[in-house]
């Protein structure tokens, strides 16, 4: 890399156009303790333009000694001009060696990157040199996701909102996207629950011929989510049991039946009655457990009570 190292005013450098900013990272605090304490290690890089000077790398840096009121800083100046495509390359690689680059950074650099090239084999091999995905199927999803609503963005930052999750939620419309993606980080889902939430919100949408959208502004989803009295954990609970009620009305009916003749039982420890899974077949699974002969004789005998009492029937039939 050509650059000269040149001392400025701060005035003199247009922190507002952010055309190579590539850091997702706001805050400052760190930057600014560690300058004010031991200096400024790692000089900014910048490109000369036509008013003054553009920020290619150190967007944190130059807001740091912004902050501590410094009226000039030493930087690193790009000499001689280069192309804008050298500009990015020295963008992402001055990122890339202060730290791994992130899911969105490798997404805007891949970005700005590809603005360049009209076929995926010059793009693969820059791309493979500057440490990113080396893939045309991986880069172009990606790519994507800096595309993606904010808060679909700030989901993958906060690692509650996985690669694959935030190409799925990409499918949806915008708002139900955003909607979703704010549902999986306020309540902590797993990437488990968000898969089963999606797809029985995607299956509601087919069988009730509306869009996503309709069923999570649906009065009942929205009494859930603004209830003050449930915790996020309770919340996330009634919220999969009202979808999968809706997406199985029937068979949520016939759990209920059953949970309910299931008390009547007054089945007790050590007996437990386990229906056939969505009610699919006829089989019922009785286990006991005990843990001496005495144990058992018991089992037996509330066995027997259990074949008499009228619910078991009920159940059965």
């Amino acid at each position: 890399m050509h650059f000269k190292l040149k001392i400025l005013p701060l005035t003199g450098i247009d922190c507002s156009n952010d055309i190579y900013r590539i850091t997702t990272r706001t805050c400052i605090d760190d930057l600014v303790d560690s300058i004010k304490n031991v200096g400024l290690i790692n000089p900014p890089l910048l490109r000369k333009d036509k008013a003054g000077y553009i920020i290619v790398s150190g967007f944190r840096r130059l807001a740091a000694c912004s902050c501590l009121e410094w009226s000039t800083i030493e930087a690193r100046i790009i000499v001689p001009e280069k192309t804008e495509l050298d500009y990015v390359k020295y963008a992402i690689t001055d990122n890339a060696l202060q730290r791994p680059l992130n899911l969105i950074e490798q997404s805007r650099a891949l970005k700005m990157l590809s603005s360049f090239f009209s076929d995926d084999e010059g793009l693969v091999e820059v791309s493979n040199i500057l440490g990113l995905p080396g893939n045309p199927t991986i880069i172009k999803k990606t790519e994507s996701i800096c595309h993606l609503p904010w808060p679909i963005q700030q989901g993958i930052l906060s690692n509650m909102i996985s690669f694959s999750m935030a190409l799925e939620l990409g499918k949806f419309a915008r708002e139900t996207g955003i909607s979703l993606a704010k549902l999986f980080c306020d309540y902590k889902l797993s990437l488990n629950k968000q898969m089963e939430v999606i797809t029985l919100i995607k299956e509601i949408s087919a069988r009730e011929q509306i869009s996503p959208q309709e069923i999570m502004q649906s009065d009942h989803f929205q009494d859930i989510m603004n209830d003050s009295d449930l915790d996020r954990v309770q919340k996330a609970e009634k919220i999969k049991f009202y979808l999968n009620q809706r997406r199985f009305p029937e068979i949520t009916k016939a759990k209920q039946k059953l949970h309910k003749n299931l008390k009547n039982l007054k089945l007790g420890s050590g007996i437990k009655l386990i229906s056939p899974k969505n009610f699919e077949d006829t089989t019922y699974t009785l286990q006991l457990s005990f843990k001496d002969f005495d144990e058992l004789k018991d089992r037996r005998t509330k066995l027997d009570n259990i074949i008499k009492n009228p619910n078991l029937k009920t159940i059965m039939n």
